[in-house]
Parts: structure tokens; C-alpha cells; sequence
């Protein structure tokens, strides 16, 4: 065998190998299959052939060799979500919208501190929010829009301070809207429509100087509207409507140029935003066709 040969052969074996190291774990592989049977695989609209190399199943991103990213929005999910779910520790998006998954969010996704992205919304998830899902600190987008949840919304929440985009609407929710919201400053959407929230509005909101969207319609929100409503320069939708609240005054300090779309029911505003109600649209923000993020 000469030189040429033998660099070659060494050439050859090293590449192998390196192919052979990207390779996804056995936890990892099998985590996936977990979510496959739970789901009713055999069933999806574009089912995984589990024979197959991982890298060529719909909707799963590998990196390295790590799962990093799994799309099966609209793919006829239909069953829980498996507790191996939170084993996926590399995962950065997830996306299982407008599915028709049921039972509760596994106890274990607060263990996904990689996560960038959760979209689990038109599914038929149940239970409350875990008090530990502030450890997901990298979030940008949480959106559970239209779902069974029920309970509180955790004061954790407030751990989330790179959430940029946060919809908790159509649920069952009840209890207040925590005071920590005020430490998503960078948050740009937050929709909490159609729930059973009470209580005040927390003042704290007036620290939201990104957001563009605060859909709160058809709550039993009461009390005052917060001055510090004034203190929201960006936003452009505003839906406060079917509430309780006992005055609106904290509106007047408001710029009335800046509004896209406002829902109040206190009439003695209306004047004030007559060329805005001609344009108005009616709570786009829960019924929106999902869009794959890449935040």
C-alpha cells in the first residue's frame, strides 16, 4: 500500500467517523418516537417513517446532532404530549399548532431551557400553566391561544424578559394579571381576550414602552384604567372591551393618532377615534393562520 493510499484510506476513516459523531443520541431518537405514538403518528397527514435517518422526518431541524427545531403545525396530532418531550434539551423551536392535541403540558417542558419559540395554539390542552415555566428565560414567542387552560396565570411570568410576543386568549383562565407582566419590556403583543381574568389592570403595564398589541376584551377586568396607559407610545390595537372597569380616564392620556384599532365601551370616547372605528377590525389576534418563526 503506498503513501498516496494510506492518506487516502486515513482521509476516508476520519470523515466516517466525524459523520458517524453528528449522529442524534439514542435519548434524543427515542424522545421523538414518544411524541410520534402519543400523537397517533400513523395518522398524521405527513407521517415519519421511523426506519428513515431523523434528518429526513417532516418538521425536525437537526444541528450537530441535536434536535434543535420541530414544525408539525397542522400535521393531525391527536393525543398528549409525552413527558420525553423535556429531554429534547437542545431545542430551540417548537411548533404544534392547529393540531388536535389534549391533555396536560408535560410537567418536564420547563426542563426545554433552550426554547425560543412554543406555539401550541387551536389545540385542546387542558390544566393549568406551570409555575415554573419563567425558567424558560430564552422565549421570544409563547402562544396557547385557544386551548382548555385553566388556572392562574403564574407571577413567573414575569421571568420571561425576552418575550417578545405572548396569547393566552380563548381559554379558561381566572384570577389577575400579575404585576410582573410589567417586566416584559420588550414585549410587543400580549393578548389575553376571552378568559375569566378579574381584578386591575397592574399599573406595572405602563413599562411595556414596545407594545404594539394589548388585546384584553371579554375578561371581568375592573377597576380603574391605569394612567400609566399613557405611557404606551408604540401601541397601534387596543381592545379593552367587556369588561368591568369603573372608568376609562386613564385612556385621555393617550395619544388618539397612534391607534390602528380601539375597542372600548365607554362611548364618551368614541368622537375622539370616529376615523379610527371606519377601520377597525374585530379580534384578528386569536384567529390568525400560524406562521413559522425563526427568531
Amino acid at each position: 500500500m503506498n503513501q498516496q493510499t494510506i492518506i487516502s484510506f486515513i482521509m476516508l476513516f476520519t470523515t466516517t467517523l466525524s459523520v458517524a459523531n453528528v449522529s442524534i443520541s439514542l435519548k434524543e431518537k427515542d424522545a421523538l418516537i414518544d411524541l410520534f405514538h402519543s400523537t397517533k403518528g400513523q395518522n398524521w397527514n405527513t407521517p415519519w417513517d421511523l426506519d428513515a435517518p431523523v434528518d429526513t422526518w417532516k418538521g425536525v431541524e437537526l444541528h450537530e446532532g441535536r434536535v434543535v427545531g420541530i414544525n408539525l403545525f397542522r400535521n393531525n396530532l391527536e393525543g398528549v404530549l409525552p413527558e420525553s418531550l423535556g429531554k429534547l434539551r437542545h431545542l430551540t423551536h417548537l411548533n404544534l399548532a392547529f393540531n388536535n392535541i389534549t391533555g396536560v403540558l408535560p410537567k418536564d417542558i420547563v426542563k426545554l431551557k433552550n426554547l425560543k419559540v412554543l406555539r401550541l395554539e387551536m389545540n385542546r390542552i387542558k390544566g393549568g400553566l406551570p409555575s415554573g415555566i419563567g425558567e424558560l428565560q430564552e422565549l421570544r414567542v409563547l402562544s396557547m391561544f385557544n386551548n382548555f387552560l385553566s388556572g392562574s396565570i403564574p407571577p413567573t411570568f414575569g421571568n420571561l424578559v425576552n418575550l417578545r410576543e405572548l396569547n393566552l386568549s380563548s381559554n379558561n383562565l381566572k384570577g389577575i394579571i400579575p404585576e410582573s407582566i410589567g417586566n416584559l419590556t420588550k414585549l410587543e403583543a400580549l393578548g389575553l381576550f376571552e378568559n375569566n381574568l378579574e381584578g386591575s389592570i397592574p399599573e406595572e403595564i405602563g413599562n411595556l414602552r414596545e407594545l404594539r398589541e394589548l388585546v384584553l376584551a371579554n375578561n371581568q377586568l375592573g377597576g380603574d384604567i391605569p394612567s400609566e396607559f399613557g405611557q404606551l407610545a408604540s401601541l397601534k390595537i387596543l381592545q379593552i372591551q367587556n369588561n368591568r372597569f369603573n372608568s376609562y380616564k386613564g385612556l385621555r392620556e393617550m395619544n388618539t393618532k397612534q391607534f390602528l384599532v380601539f375597542d372600548t365601551d365607554d362611548s364618551t370616547l368614541n368622537p375622539g377615534f370616529n376615523e379610527l372605528q371606519l377601520q377597525r377590525t374585530r379580534m384578528a389576534d386569536t384567529k390568525f393562520e400560524d406562521v413559522d418563526d425563526n427568531e
